[in-house]
């Protein structure tokens, strides 16, 4: 059961650049999520299983939550960060030829990627970043995968 929908927006800062380099159009900061009581289990079955129907090949997938607690003891810390944390990255052939040809510039995006996790004693939470401009067909790619991986078609 969907609990939340959330979109928290944060203007970032542009990089110093040397002189005589030109500055990238600026991209906000934005990032879409949702929460879901679902088993953290089951949401990642179901994100790979969206990205993949949208005939899409997963690049990676990120075992964040895993790494952060097997190296909490080395960098001094107990804190348990996730119960559970996967990212997964992937890209689209048809939409990233798309948003490219619009602006070259939009290759610092990808791969585009979605993440699950789950704090401890929290819900299970999906969400991506968001983009503006140019690379709103990475919007509606994103948010058509997780809306199909939760069911909110």
């Amino acid at each position: 059961m969907i609990r939340t929908l959330m979109i928290c927006a944060a203007l970032s800062t542009a990089p110093l650049a040397a002189p005589m380099m030109a500055l990238a159009e600026e991209q906000p900061d934005l990032f879409v999520t949702v929460q879901t009581d679902e088993e953290f289990d089951d949401v990642t079955f179901a994100v790979e299983s969206a990205i993949v129907a949208q005939g899409l090949v997963i690049d990676s997938v990120s075992h964040t939550g895993d790494m952060l607690e097997r190296t909490k003891d080395a960098v001094g810390s107990e804190v348990v960060l996730f119960t559970g944390a996967d990212i997964y990255q992937f890209c689209s052939a048809s939409v990233s030829r798309a948003v490219m040809e619009a602006d070259p510039m939009n290759l610092r995006f990808c791969p585009y990627a979605i993440y699950v996790f789950q704090q401890p004693d929290g819900a299970v939470t999906v969400g991506h970043r968001g983009y503006v401009g140019t690379m709103e067909p990475v919007n509606a790619l994103l948010d058509g995968i997780v809306k199909e991986a939760l069911g909110l078609d």
